[in-house]
């Protein structure tokens, strides 16, 4: 009886377990691991499927777990820099741990990992765009005239023109993109809003501090871009608005430069038929000053 309880216990706090998996997502990081002897697996899709059973067991048995990028090249660098052992699954283990306290991660909830990996890859995307938006944004450093952190305002002066946009936006669900052209990379950032039952608009705390951030990058630097809005509403024709950054501005575009942005392909510069229920229409007033002096360095 005793056994039994033990036993029970023991299952209790096997539950009460957070794990998170390394996953490989594609065949060039499952290559690069085979290398390693202790790496048991000699097919991907074979790989894949039994971590997909490993995540459906867990969570069969209440527990829960996360899933995490394991970049190959960065596991060598970390073995390199602790002095660890590549070649032992423990040592996967602890990179894994590290994983699952400073990398991107989403949440196992029962959907099939091939619906799972893109979501995990954008994950990944969207981190690393913001750290690295961020590290170009703290380079600026102080203005040389009046000595501002010139990151720090540019990043106050994007938030203050997406409340804005979102503010004066049709009702709707609300999809943004906003593109800063390099040097050296050209950053792509996407924001979705959903509007919760008092109207306001609700985002993904970590997808709006990305959009800001690299917003804020072509602010700060003066670099080519760009921000479109499209808002989606049932019983109405989508709606998309557009701007320009250009100059540490946002330049609203007419109701024609937004048509033929959309309806111009990017690469070719053939035209693109318009979509059928769309209005492509100039953006409402953000109500910024020109000309003024508020620290667009």
């Amino acid at each position: 009886m005793a056994h039994t309880d033990h036993d029970s216990m023991r299952s209790v706090l096997r539950r009460e377990i957070a794990g998170t998996i390394g996953l490989l997502a594609d065949e060039h990081d499952f290559r690069a691991m085979r290398r390693y002897r202790s790496f048991t697996f000699d097919d991907h899709a074979t790989y894949l499927r039994q971590v997909e059973a490993v995540l459906r067991s867990r969570a069969a048995d209440g527990g829960h777990t996360t899933l995490a990028l394991f970049d190959p090249e960065d596991y060598a660098a970390y073995c390199a820099e602790t002095g660890l052992d590549p070649d032992l699954p423990a040592t996967r283990t602890r990179f894994t741990a590290e994983l699952a306290a400073t990398g991107p991660t989403i949440p196992y909830d029962g959907s099939p990992l091939a619906a799972l990996v893109p979501a995990l890859v954008d994950e990944a995307v969207r981190r690393a765009t913001w750290e690295y938006a961020t590290t170009l944004l703290t380079r600026l450093g102080p203005c040389p005239t009046c000595g501002e952190d010139i990151g720090r305002a540019a990043f106050t002066r994007a938030s203050d023109l997406l409340v804005r946009i979102l503010d004066t936006a049709p009702p709707g669900d609300r999809h943004l993109v906003c593109t800063v052209t390099g040097p050296p990379d050209t950053l792509v950032s996407v924001l979705h809003g959903e509007p919760d039952t008092h109207g306001a608009t609700r985002l993904d705390e970590a997808e709006a501090l990305e959009f800001t951030s690299v917003l804020a990058l072509g602010l700060a630097t003066r670099s080519p871009g760009g921000l479109v809005l499209r808002t989606s509403a049932p019983g109405t024709p989508d709606r998309v608005h557009g701007w320009r950054l250009r100059a540490g501005a946002l330049e609203p575009l007419t109701a024609a430069e937004v048509f033929d942005a959309y309806c111009t392909d990017a690469e070719t510069g053939d035209l693109i038929a318009p979509e059928p229920g769309v209005d492509y229409c100039a953006p409402p007033d953000l109500g910024e000053e020109r000309g003024t002096d508020d620290h667009r360095h």
